[in-house]
């Protein structure tokens, strides 16, 4: 039985993105759960919110997972070769 509260970090549109967010918090140890409606799947469309997919995580986690969403990339700053 789960007892941990689980908290909105993000709400984003389709699913294809929220795997990327979910992707992302993960790498960092958060655990992740996506919440969308069955019918995002078979018509991944976004009309009236029907293709809003809420991102969801422990609250003990919420304020990191919402610190790394917020933080962005430009290509400069991506090590593409690994280490060196």
């Amino acid at each position: 039985m789960d007892d941990e509260k689980w908290k909105i970090a993000c709400t984003v549109s389709g699913i294809t993105h929220a795997n990327i967010i979910l992707g992302r918090l993960e790498t960092e140890g958060i655990p992740v759960r996506l919440k969308y409606e069955a019918a995002l799947v078979v018509y991944p469309v976004t009309i009236d919110g029907l293709g809003e997919v809420e991102v969801l995580v422990p609250e003990r986690h919420l304020e990191r997972a919402r610190q790394i969403l917020s933080q962005s990339y430009d290509e400069e700053e991506l090590d593409w070769e690994g280490s060196g």
